[in-house]
């Protein structure tokens, strides 16, 4: 891990939102993940072997699927996030830990997200939290360039006249940290044991626990506990100034 460790300076916080604001075990994304298939098969008229290798492919060599399949198969972008994000919501569970350690932050709040704005809305709102957002910027507010390209960072941090060096960002994925890293914002990586991770390709599957990029200034497996230290942090420090 860098060197860069304190949150002192920091009143901006952008949380990225699938398999981060919800742990990546309760599956929710295995169903996205199950649908971004299901659409290959039927829009390009492949069998699910050769559409799921597809998927996979265009995620690794794009960034996103639906980068992949815009530049190489002109597919509707809006059909795509429709498709995929018409899911169940069962698995992900209101979370008021999260909430109050997320309100006690100071300063602002975003969701930055690779899917759409209506997803993140949808999942925000079952776990408890979609209030506490100052806005959510979605993968078509970045002209349909996804993280982890610099060209998506730069159109989320105009969009809401953020300083880098003044923001800590939350991600599941390991290589979407590189860029806000090298802007100067404090990077933390979610990780996770979860099994289903394991059919993802290596270069671009959630972090496992005890993985440490050197790009990566905290890593955590539970979300609400490290925004809950944070919290008690903050206090101790100012009890300790006001003594």
């Amino acid at each position: 891990m860098s060197g860069r460790t304190g949150f002192q300076d920091r009143d901006v916080w952008v949380f990225d939102l699938d398999n981060t604001l919800y742990p990546a075990s309760c599956n929710l994304f295995a169903q996205i993940d199950a649908n971004m298939t299901r659409f290959i098969e039927d829009e390009l008229s492949m069998p699910s072997g050769e559409a799921r290798k597809l998927q996979k492919d265009l995620y690794v060599s794009h960034g996103t699927t639906l980068a992949g399949l815009m530049a190489e198969h002109s597919v509707s972008p809006h059909a795509f996030m429709a498709h995929v994000h018409d899911i169940d919501l069962t698995p992900v569970e209101p979370n008021s830990r999260l909430r109050a350690a997320m309100a006690a932050l100071p300063g602002r709040r975003f969701v930055f997200t690779n899917g759409s704005l209506r997803h993140a809305e949808n999942v925000a709102r079952k776990i408890g939290v979609w209030d506490l957002f100052e806005g959510a910027f979605d993968v078509e507010g970045c002209g349909w360039t996804p993280k982890p390209h610099e060209a998506a960072y730069d159109a989320f941090l105009g969009a809401f006249g953020i300083e880098p060096e003044r923001a800590v960002m939350f991600e599941d994925m390991a290589d979407n940290l590189r860029v806000p890293h090298a802007l100067g914002m404090t990077t933390v990586l979610i990780q996770t044991d979860a099994a289903w991770c394991e059919d993802e390709p290596a270069a671009k599957r959630p972090s496992r626990p005890g993985e440490a990029p050197m790009h990566v200034d905290h890593a955590t497996s539970d979300l609400t506990g490290f925004l809950e230290g944070l919290t008690r942090a903050a206090r101790t420090a100012g009890t300790e100034a006001a003594s």
